[in-house]
């Protein structure tokens, strides 16, 4: 019997983001006999993350490094140095922290590791001298690894160069998600918004972390002023972050606290796409949100800002509007819009390659034979 080939992604962590919950469908769809998957994390502290479980009940080890810092730039070397002078185990190192990229993957393959990955899942940086650091590690970084990979064409210029993708030195994968979950289901609908209490109000939705990224002021404002205009307007917000109470803060100064509905991070995301009614998200930047992904595959309308990738878009229900618009307009063009059909869109999603069903049969072949052409 052949030996398991062990792949080892390494993340900041494997909390509820992005970047860990398209990992995590992946490797759900992985015959674990013959592929598992590693993770190294950077935290400096022991509590325990979102996915950690499911992790370790799937076969998977976490292996955690301390948080890069710039200042602790030897420090933190020397722990990746030490790391994979005793872990000899991995196949395929795949770097979806690109920010240190540059850092470990070269380690990495002096120490032996036959394949080196890395993946880029967003197309910008925050302000300020966090992504001053973030962009000056990442110099060069396509030559610094075996293959490049990027969930959008956006997210490899910025993360790779531009040269890097024209030259085709980076494999655009979008992100995938499981689908299937997500379908419309008039059911499931039902059951959630009623145990919601949320009977025939007109909700809105937005998943993602509180941060400067996902623009939660601006979602507020726009909420506010829908509110003006539909006096049974609900607004779910689903995830977790540092900037949370900020935004409750905002919310009690426009006086729309009591419909506004902070409901953290949830196991079952997709029960709560089916409650909403239109899905919102005017971040400052994104690589390919696999939350808009979600969003489509659950039929519903979705309002989106125009910095957001146009590869995103598998349907017709996808609006970009411009954030540098009053908010008002926003407002009045979900209004407008509120009145559609919810529809089955699982094939239209499978047909552009959103389904992770297919896309783990290409990865289990790149992991196996380092061949990225069926990706």
């Amino acid at each position: 019997m052949a030996e398991t080939i062990r792949v080892l992604h390494v993340l900041g962590g494997v909390g509820l983001g992005g970047a860990e919950s398209r990992i995590m469908d992946l490797y759900r769809q992985m015959d674990r006999s013959e592929i598992q998957f590693d993770f190294l994390v950077h935290r400096n502290s022991k509590k325990t993350e979102f996915y950690e479980e499911e992790i370790r009940k799937l076969g998977g080890h976490i292996y955690v490094l301390p948080r890069f810092r710039v200042y602790n730039y030897l420090a933190y070397r020397r722990a990746v140095r030490d790391f994979f002078r005793q872990h000899h185990e991995f196949r395929v190192v795949q770097g979806h922290m690109t920010s240190t990229a540059g850092i470990y993957l070269p380690v990495a393959r002096k120490s032996g590791v036959p394949v080196t990955v890395a993946h880029s899942r967003n197309a910008g940086v925050v302000k300020g001298p966090k992504g001053i650091a973030t962009k000056f590690f990442r110099r060069k970084l396509a030559e610094k690894a075996d293959h490049c990979f990027a969930c959008s064409v956006l997210a490899g210029e910025d993360v790779f160069g531009k040269a890097a993708v024209e030259a085709g030195r980076v494999k655009i994968i979008h992100n995938a998600i499981d689908a299937g979950r997500f379908t419309y289901n008039a059911q499931k609908r039902a059951e959630t918004r009623e145990r919601l209490g949320l009977g025939e109000q007109l909700v809105l939705g937005h998943v993602g972390r509180f941060d400067y990224q996902k623009n939660h002021p601006y979602l507020i404002d726009i909420f506010a002023q829908l509110c003006r205009i539909r006096e049974d307007a609900v607004l779910l917000l689903l995830g977790e972050g540092a900037d949370q109470d900020r935004i409750r803060e905002k919310c009690r100064e426009l006086e729309i606290e009591e419909r506004v509905r902070f409901l953290g991070n949830q196991k079952r995301p997709e029960d709560y796409y089916q409650a909403m009614d239109i899905f919102v998200l005017p971040s400052f930047f994104e690589g390919l949100p696999g939350v808009l992904v979600e969003a489509q595959a659950a039929g519903l309308k979705c309002f989106v800002s125009d910095t957001v990738t146009r590869e995103a878009k598998a349907t017709d229900l996808v609006t970009y509007l411009s954030i540098e618009q009053p908010a008002k307009v926003w407002a009045e063009r979900i209004v407008a819009a509120a009145g559609y059909e919810r529809q089955d869109t699982y094939q239209t999603m499978k047909d552009a390659g959103f389904d992770v069903k297919t896309q783990a049969a290409g990865y289990r072949l790149f992991y196996q034979k380092g061949d990225s052409s069926r990706l």
